[in-house]
């Protein structure tokens, strides 16, 4: 065991991460810690682009309306029109680290932007079909060849390092909690390091794996959200989970996704038989926002008692998908489905987290010295359902924004924190018990916290996490941490936030949909949740 020290420690590796890792190293030393390689990220995942105002027919003012009108009265204005009016120039700054987006001549912008459900006009920058992935390989190269930044892949945090863990700093009454670092796994050496750092920043993503069916990577498991919530952070609107309404359906694709620009390019939505659905639903029909799209499909599915509904594009010219959506032709090539001549089976998935970690405009948590960003922080951009391509457009402007903050303060001097203590526990016996309930969570949160809930429902997925939450807690305080474990044990931890959060919300509204509470309530209100045991000053909070 050994104990590091960095001006910044991010725990996380997606694009919310790598930009501010990229904004910090020219004054100061960093370390990324990542579950596996620096690519490993939701963000790697995203298809359809970034959303910003970039043409002379859009504005700042229509991507607000269209932000706020997907958010279901919970955006905070204020924090949205910040986002929104600093895009270009955070698209300029990715075009200076080398990202090519994909061209168009004929564009007063020199670049193709597309439409997506929610939008009023074109504002979707991309490459191709694959912005996430071409995005963070141009970051990661820069990553791995700055002298500054320290890499540790195949590392996962155990838990952050609090002065309320710490005796001698400790403050009963909270006012000056901060975070000093972080105990981190090296997963292939099995050893815990204790890292310090003058800040620490959760940039771990979002928590689709808590669900069964989901467009997220096996890394999305909410462990940055459950150590903020273990650390005393107030958590707001976890209830919110977008499921995207297209997820490729075949036994042999693993968590697909079929972008949401395949809609915004023409593609319908249709029954086996081939009629159309959702303009039964919504008079956008297939350019309705997300919830709405994705509640339909779950809607007719279980209706007609339909393992999948179809999205059909195949009126399109080949040559238009093969250039569009290259990366979706080729993987529905390799499954026997040719998309210029057949329309794709799909199913909604979990896909987005709108809700977690309580911060600011430059990402700063209840604690000193920790913030939150991208996916794994509730900024107030998404409200009750997140707009299509607001995901990246956020992880930019607050990667940007923690960085000018942090590079405002000054240095903390590092103090000797205490090694991870393993004296007391064993290897475990049997390792089989945490597959078993990994998979027990997923399956009843899927069938019980999904796109529509009850009150049955949800108090039946209280009472199971309950049972899983005890017998997690007691294999883990008896036996050596393993990457599994951690895992597990924050997806205990989110599911738990997430029930306790629908639990509260007695209304439907964006992606909260209950049968029993079906009306929209007059004023729109965040669910915001606080740990008994820290003193947290917070309007409408709910301490449980």
């Amino acid at each position: 065991m050994q104990q590091y020290h960095f001006d910044t420690l991010i725990i996380g590796s997606g694009l919310a991460g790598l930009t501010l890792a990229l904004n910090l190293a020219q004054n100061q030393k960093v370390a990324i810690v990542t579950k596996r390689s620096l690519q490993d990220s939701s963000s790697t995942w995203a298809q359809g682009g970034i959303a910003a105002v970039l043409s002379m027919e859009d504005s700042a003012d229509a991507h607000i309306r269209d932000t706020l009108v997907a958010g279901a009265g919970l955006c905070d204005e204020a924090i949205t029109r910040c986002v929104v009016e600093n895009g270009p120039q955070a698209i300029k700054w990715l075009i200076s680290q080398g990202v090519n987006f994909t061209r168009d001549s004929n564009h007063e912008t020199g670049y193709h932007l597309t439409r997506e459900g929610g939008h009023s006009v074109r504002r979707v920058i991309h490459i191709n079909d694959a912005t996430g992935k071409a995005v963070q390989s141009t970051l990661s190269t820069k990553i791995r060849t700055h002298p500054n930044i320290a890499i540790l892949e195949h590392h996962i945090a155990v838990d952050l390092i609090t002065s309320s863990k710490l005796a001698h700093h400790a403050d009963k009454q909270n006012e000056n909690a901060r975070c000093y670092g972080a105990y981190v796994l090296d997963i292939k050496a099995d050893t815990i390091h204790t890292i310090s750092a003058h800040n620490t920043v959760l940039a771990t993503g979002g928590a689709g794996k808590v669900y069964l069916y989901t467009t997220n990577p096996d890394t999305a498991t909410g462990d940055g959200i459950a150590m903020g919530w273990r650390a005393g952070c107030r958590i707001a609107n976890m209830e919110f989970i977008q499921f995207h309404p297209t997820c490729l359906y075949h036994p042999h694709a693993k968590s697909f996704l079929i972008s949401e620009a395949v809609r915004g390019e023409g593609g319908l939505l249709k029954l086996p038989n081939g009629e159309r659905f959702m303009p039964w639903h919504d008079e956008r029909a297939e350019l309705a926002p997300r919830d709405i799209v994705a509640r339909a499909i779950d809607f007719e599915m279980k209706k007609r008692g339909l393992d999948c509904v179809y999205l059909d594009i195949s009126h399109k010219s080949s040559e238009f998908l093969k250039q569009h959506f290259p990366t979706i032709y080729t993987r529905c090539h390799e499954l026997g489905i040719d998309i210029t001549r057949q329309p794709i089976p799909v199913v909604p998935a979990a896909h987005y987290t709108c809700g977690g970690i309580v911060v600011d405009r430059k990402g700063k948590t209840d604690l000193g010295n920790l913030y939150a960003i991208g996916e794994t922080a509730h900024t107030g951009l998404h409200g009750a359902n997140r707009l299509a391509s607001n995901s990246l457009l956020e992880c930019l402007v607050f990667g940007q924004a923690a960085a000018e903050d942090i590079l405002s303060l000054s240095p903390v001097p590092p103090i000797s924190l205490p090694k991870w203590d393993e004296s007391r526990v064993t290897d475990a016996d049997e390792e089989i018990v945490i597959s078993h309930n990994w998979d027990e969570l997923r399956r009843f949160m899927w069938s019980y916290v999904g796109i529509v809930r009850t009150n049955k429902r949800l108090q039946r997925a209280q009472h199971r996490i309950n049972l899983l939450r005890e017998e997690i807690n007691e294999y883990y305080t008896n036996f050596r941490v393993t990457g599994d474990l951690l895992e597990l044990r924050n997806l205990v931890t989110t599911a738990d936030l997430i029930v306790q959060s629908a639990m509260l919300r007695h209304e439907s509204r964006g992606l909260h949909y209950s049968l029993d509470y079906p009306n929209l309530l007059p004023q729109a209100q965040n669910t915001i949740l606080r740990r008994k045991e820290f003193e947290l000053a917070s309007e409408n909070s709910v301490p449980i």
